[in-house]
């Protein structure tokens, strides 16, 4: 794996320009969070999709990463990030422990390993867990920690959570996941089955408001392990 991405890691289109070109777009797209445009400014995209995907790796698409599963777009992935920084206030917050549920490929898990002290990821495909930790350890994501499981219990061991992103979609919010953010905390998701909504759902002390932002499309959150 490693000499894999190496090999991969300096061709042209593949480039930190080619990135910033993305950050470019994604600041013409609405994303203000320059913390979150300098993470997905640093993290190469295209070493988290198969090589014959490479050239679409920069491109505002989700794409195919095996099992059913994909890989977000970069603008809903940068937007997701924002949020779990901002919830609705408008003023960003430090992340001190996050709970991503959906790791798939890992490039997500990448992007708030740079925002967070901490990131813990579930998955549900044991196939995906595997892969993805040999990559994340040969990019040298060392804050990440990789959990095969049902995400839709959360992960209560290493509650409380700054922020919970959801990377699938639920037709209502988990709400065993909800007593294991920290008071101020924000989950994000999209929710919804057909149609689907980008939902921050954030904690003020005992109680949980929920806000309906732009609309998505996920793969949807399954239950059980594979």
């Amino acid at each position: 794996m490693a000499e894999t991405l190496n090999a991969r890691a300096g061709i042209g289109m593949t480039s930190a320009r080619t990135r910033g070109r993305m950050v470019e777009r994604l600041r013409e797209q609405g994303i203000r969070d320059e913390t979150v445009l300098a993470a997905m400014g640093n993290v190469p995209r295209h070493l988290f999709v198969d090589q014959a995907l490479e050239s679409r790796a920069y491109e505002d698409t989700a794409l195919p990463i095996g099992f059913g599963q994909t890989i977000s777009n970069p603008y809903i992935v940068a937007r997701m990030a924002e949020l779990a920084r901002h919830g609705e206030s408008g003023q960003g917050h430090a992340l001190g422990r996050v709970l991503e549920i959906g790791l798939g490929c890992g490039y997500q898990a990448a992007v708030l390993g740079r925002l967070a002290r901490e990131v813990v990821s579930m998955e549900r495909i044991a196939a995906l867990v595997g892969k993805t930790r040999v990559r994340l350890r040969e990019l040298r994501v060392n804050n990440v920690k990789i959990k095969h499981g049902d995400g839709m219990h959360g992960a209560k061991d290493f509650a409380p959570f700054d922020a919970i992103v959801i990377a699938a979609a639920f037709a209502e919010v988990p709400q065993e996941l909800l007593p294991q953010l920290v008071d101020g905390g924000r989950l994000v998701m999209p929710l919804g089955n057909a149609t689907q909504t980008l939902c921050v759902v954030e904690r003020q002390g005992d109680s949980f408001v929920e806000h309906l932002l732009e609309g998505v499309k996920f793969v949807p959150l399954l239950p059980g392990v594979a």
